[in-house]
């Protein structure tokens, strides 16, 4: 690249974005106020550019474009300093914690036409990918059904709660899946570790078209799940991520009505390849793609701002213990 990328935190995502970044030749700068980690990522590239301060990158006319892998309570601040400081700017989800601070954001960047893109890294998974490319071509008829399971022990947040850090990934999916937005969500959740924190929580959603989902999201758990099972009208499909082998599996299975009766119908399985590139290193593609043609990225402000809408409106239901909460 003619212009010069910096990375803005480099801990324990952010080295990873160091990592794909200097892989791809665009990476001239390393930020982060951490001494410690700025020492080992010197060490690592020792032919980038280091600096404590962000406030050197803002007025730095050779750095155009900033990726922000702060803690997500810095996001917004950041992005807004960035924008206005004339950088295009990829910043790790969620990019603000409050929906209306993200709209400002949004509105900034497209009144400055600068690029901003939301980390959403799922989106470029090619499995997820290859699960959206299925679903239009109605290999599995109409979707009736999504549920999402992301379950581990640890990476507890104390600025956030397990739903915004934890199914932000989930409901990205499950909004790129569907192609649209729900009209009711519900949420239910424990908090057992830190008070209004919640560590465990259960998120309904209800679509126009009668499908529903549901987002299983818990840092209190004995061991590591991530599931995606969606349910058409006519076959079924599966993603385990942290299976070994057989990680995206087509069911050939459904419902079938004879004589007035629900009769399940046994079809073969069958794996679906899918190419195993590395999903953080497709979105870094696709960001440094967006610098150059100037296209919105597939993650843009405005999706990544629908993704908050829904944790919005889950926040809200989890507050009021359940209750439905219209989108």
């Amino acid at each position: 690249m003619k212009n010069g990328l910096a990375v803005v935190g480099c801990g324990d995502w952010g080295k990873n974005l160091v990592r794909n970044f200097y892989d791809l030749g665009a990476l001239t700068h390393v930020c982060d106020n951490d001494i410690n980690r700025l020492t080992y990522a010197r060490t690592t590239y020792p032919n980038l550019i280091f600096t404590p301060t962000f406030e050197s990158l803002l007025s730095n006319e050779s750095v155009t474009a900033l990726v922000i892998a702060t803690p997500a309570e810095d996001h917004s601040w950041m992005v807004k300093a960035a924008l206005k400081a004339g950088k295009d700017v990829f910043v790790e989800k969620p990019f603000s914690l409050q929906y209306r601070h993200a709209e400002g954001l949004v509105s900034l960047a497209e009144r400055l036409n600068k690029i901003l893109m939301v980390g959403h890294l799922l989106e470029y998974h090619p499995a997820i990918v290859k699960v959206k490319e299925i679903i239009k071509t109605g290999a599995i008829g109409e979707v009736q059904y999504i549920y999402s399971n992301r379950l581990n022990l640890g990476r507890i947040r104390q600025a956030e709660n397990i739903l915004w850090s934890f199914a932000t990934h989930d409901i990205a999916v499950i909004l790129r899946l569907m192609g649209n937005l729900p009209v009711e969500v519900t949420s239910t959740g424990g908090t057992f570790l830190q008070p209004d924190i919640a560590d465990v929580t259960v998120t309904s959603m209800r679509f126009e078209s009668g499908a529903k989902a549901h987002i299983f999201v818990s840092w209190l758990h004995p061991y590591k799940e991530h599931r995606l099972v969606v349910i058409g009208s006519n076959r079924m499909i599966s993603y385990d991520d942290v299976a070994e082998q057989r990680k995206l599996i087509l069911y050939d299975r459904s419902i079938n009505w004879v004589e007035g009766k629900p009769v399940p119908r046994q079809g073969p399985t069958t794996p679906i390849q899918f190419s195993m590139d590395e999903p953080l290193k497709n979105e870094c593609k696709h960001f440094l793609d967006c610098l150059k043609t100037r296209r919105a990225p597939l993650t843009d402000g405005r999706s990544a701002l629908n993704v908050l809408r829904i944790l919005d409106a889950s926040q809200m239901s989890l507050e009021a213990h359940g209750a439905p909460v219209p989108v």
